[in-house]
């Protein structure tokens, strides 16, 4: 199970390039006031999860291998239909990719100029940053994971492939802290507009 982070999501003045000003903060925008806000939310956040499994699937596809589901100690996995011991390099791409692949779609939404702050898009972000620091905590241990296969096939440690993810999705949760169309990053709006679930400027529960 994914272990959703909290980030610490500041406020600042909005970007030149929005048309939002101090008097109209992010919060207001409409997608804050829709009744689906966590189904939005839930939706990015499963297919930021997808993502990180097509990332495998192609990337085995791409090497020559077979992929295929299976499971491992009762956890689903997808095998990469490689042979680890001959085809390292190959392997290594493979259990690097479900994590590239979130990176990327991190950093493509945290950079291409758009309309920012959708429930959907919080969805994915929120997606990519927790199984960064999942892998890179408690499942970096486990027999089938991504980090431990890594270390496996690459002159990389188990710790410094952790460190490298983790600190990826560090950034990431820095760069949303300090863009002010991700304020109050996990919310649910209530009747009023003003029920706030985790963080603003300080840290509420």
């Amino acid at each position: 199970m994914l272990v959703l982070p909290v980030a610490l999501i500041a406020q600042r003045p909005s970007s030149p390039d929005t048309g939002e000003t101090a008097e109209h903060p992010p919060s207001s925008h409409p997608a804050y006031d829709r009744a689906h806000y966590w189904r939005n939310f839930a939706a990015g956040f499963a297919s930021s999860i997808l993502l990180h499994e097509a990332g495998h699937v192609i990337t085995s596809y791409a090497v020559g291998g077979h992929p295929h589901f299976g499971f491992d100690h009762a956890r689903p996995t997808i095998y990469s239909g490689l042979d680890v011991t001959q085809d390292r390099y190959k392997q290594f791409l493979f259990s690097s990719a479900g994590l590239n692949v979130q990176a990327i779609a991190d950093e493509l939404i945290l950079d291409i100029p758009h309309r920012r702050g959708s429930p959907f898009e919080r969805g994915i972000l929120a997606g990519g940053v927790a199984t960064a620091y999942f892998y890179a905590t408690i499942g970096r241990n486990a027999s089938n994971s991504d980090i431990t296969f890594m270390a496996r096939t690459s002159s990389l440690s188990k710790t410094q492939a952790s460190l490298i993810y983790a600190g990826i999705a560090t950034l990431h949760v820095v760069r949303v802290a300090r863009d002010d169309h991700y304020t109050d990053f996990f919310i649910r709006p209530g009747p009023d507009g003003n029920t706030r679930v985790g963080v603003s400027k300080i840290v509420s529960f």
